[in-house]
C-alpha cells in the first residue's frame, strides 16, 4: 500500500473519509482522474488503492517536488542508495547533526535553479535529499525563499521518521501508471471531458498574517490566481468532469469574508472540520472548518 512519502503542510490524510464521501457516485464509470497541484498525494495514493483508473495525471509547478515523483518512478533504487548513505551518516549527536542538516541543505540550494543542468544521478540525489531535509526539518515543512533556496531550519527530532526501501518501491509501482507533468494547473484541461474525475489541492488562501508562512515554490498563490482557478473549475464543469476543490475557510478568522462563497457560487460548498494550526500560541490551536467545493449532486 502506497503511503506519501514527503510530510506536506496542509495534507489531506485526515479529510480523506470526507473526500471520499464526496467522490462521484460514478467514479467507476470515470476513467481518468487529474490532480494539477499533487502534494504529498495522499489523495492519490488513496483513491489508485481503490480505483483503477485507464489514465492518471498528476501536476505540480513546484519542478523540485515534480523532480521526486519522475526520480522515484523511474529509478527508486538509486534514490534509496542515496538516501540510505545519508541516513547512515547522520549523527545521534544533536550539534553534530546540525552540521550534517546544514552541510546537506547548503548543497541542496548550490544546485537550486539547475532544473536543465542536472544529470539523472544528480537528480536522484536531489530527491534523496529532499526527502532528507523534509523528514529532517522544522515540522516537516517545504519552504523556498524568492531566489528558490530550501530555508526550514533543522527540526528537534530524536528518530526522524525516514521511508523505508519497501515504502519506495511502493510508491515507485504506484507510479508506473502515471504521467507526472511539470506544469501549472491550467495545463490539466487538456486531459479532461466528461469521463475524468479532478481533485484541486491548491496552495491554501492564508487564513491571517501568521498562517501565511509557507512557499511551496518561488512564487506565491494570491487571489488572482485563486479567480483563474475558479475559471477553469466552471469550464471544466462544462465539459462534464467530476471536480473536487478544497481549500481554507476564511470565516474562520473573519465571519464576513465570503471570498470562497462568491467565487464558487452555484457549485456546492461544504465546510467540514480539520485539526489545523492557525495561531502562533498552541492553546489556541484546534479543529476548524475547511471547504469542500464539488459539483456532484447531493
Amino acid at each position: 500500500m502506497a503511503r506519501p512519502f514527503l510530510k506536506w503542510a496542509g495534507g489531506k490524510r485526515q479529510l480523506i473519509s470526507e473526500i471520499e464521501a464526496r467522490l462521484p457516485s460514478n467514479i467507476l464509470d470515470c476513467t481518468t482522474y487529474v490532480e494539477p497541484f499533487i502534494g504529498g498525494g495522499s489523495v492519490m495514493f488513496h483513491l489508485l488503492e481503490k480505483y483503477d483508473f485507464e489514465n492518471v495525471y498528476i501536476a505540480d509547478l513546484n519542478w523540485e517536488l515534480i523532480n521526486c515523483y519522475r526520480s522515484l518512478q523511474s529509478d527508486v533504487d538509486r534514490v534509496s542508495k542515496h538516501l540510505t548513505n545519508m541516513i547512515r551518516d547522520f549523527p545521534n549527536n544533536k550539534e553534530e547533526r546540525k552540521e550534517v542538516y546544514y552541510s546537506i541543505r547548503s548543497e541542496w540550494n548550490q544546485n537550486a535553479n539547475k532544473e536543465d543542468r542536472l544529470s539523472h544521478n544528480r537528480r536522484c540525489l536531489r530527491t534523496a535529499q529532499t526527502i532528507f531535509l523534509n523528514k529532517t526539518c522544522f515540522n516537516g515543512l517545504f519552504r523556498l525563499n524568492s531566489s528558490g533556496e530550501f530555508n526550514v531550519p533543522i527540526g528537534d527530532y530524536d528518530k526522524p521518521s525516514f521511508p523505508s526501501l519497501e515504502s519506495l518501491i511502493e510508491v515507485h509501482e504506484v507510479l508506473q501508471r502515471i504521467t507526472i507533468n511539470h506544469s501549472s494547473f491550467e495545463s490539466c484541461s487538456k486531459w479532461v471531458d466528461e469521463h475524468t474525475f479532478v481533485y484541486f489541492d491548491p496552495p491554501y488562501r492564508p487564513l491571517s498574517e501568521t498562517s501565511h508562512f509557507v512557499s511551496y515554490s518561488k512564487t506565491d498563490f494570491n487571489d488572482d490566481d485563486q479567480d483563474r482557478l475558479a475559471t477553469l473549475f466552471r469550464e471544466l464543469d462544462q465539459k462534464g468532469a467530476k471536480l473536487l476543490l478544497s481549500n481554507s475557510d476564511p470565516k474562520n478568522t473573519n465571519p464576513n469574508d465570503s471570498f470562497f462563497d462568491e467565487l464558487y457560487s452555484g457549485f456546492n460548498i461544504d465546510r467540514v472540520f480539520a485539526k489545523r494550526s492557525i495561531n502562533s500560541k498552541p492553546s489556541k490551536r484546534g479543529k476548524i472548518t475547511e471547504l469542500l467545493i464539488h459539483n456532484m449532486t447531493k
